[in-house]
């Protein structure tokens, strides 16, 4: 069986991206035993990354780069913001340790739309915080096999992921 859409992927990988000196560094390793697993066509993961595994069989392996356009896009210097140190008093929460650099933070845009913002900086009555994905503008190189391919199930489709091994049980 072929990867397509409405197929559900399972895979295991690692996952480099390039350092300072553009050596490239180990980031991530999704292994056999935890393999990750999604609905082809409804992943949420980067246009790039199911392009390069469109068409794949179980067994078979992988070793492709995505480029930024084909991942999660250049960084955007805009979406680095100011907020008021204010709006992160929550109760029962200790500011000092919710605000630690590179702590990451759910939030809530002005269109009721979930971000996730990354503490760069924290100053007397601002906090600075990086909207960007955490691989914004980065090259990211995979290299990996693909465990199985099987069909979506009707409610697997229905809830928009996978269950069962390296999927969401409940």
């Amino acid at each position: 069986m072929k990867i397509e859409k409405n197929k559900v992927v399972v895979l295991a990988y690692n996952l480099s991206i390039p350092d300072q000196d553009g050596e490239m560094d180990l980031v991530e390793t999704v292994n056999d035993s935890e393999p990750m697993a999604f609905i082809f066509g409804h992943s949420g993961l980067p246009d790039g990354f199911e392009v390069e595994l469109d068409g794949l069989s179980a067994g078979d392996t992988f070793d492709f780069t995505i480029d930024p356009e084909g991942g999660y896009g250049e960084f955007d210097p805009e979406a680095v913001v100011e907020l008021p140190k204010d709006i992160f008093q929550v109760d029962d929460v200790d500011q000092a340790e919710l605000l630690e650099i590179g702590n990451m933070i759910p939030m809530t845009n002005e269109e009721g739309e979930r971000l996730q913002g990354q503490v760069v900086e924290v100053k007397d009555d601002v906090v600075v915080m990086d909207f960007n994905h955490p691989l914004a503008g980065k090259a990211m190189h995979f290299e990996g096999r693909v465990l199985s391919v099987r069909d979506a199930t009707p409610e697997e489709l229905d809830h928009g992921h996978v269950h069962g091994q390296g999927g969401v049980d409940h």
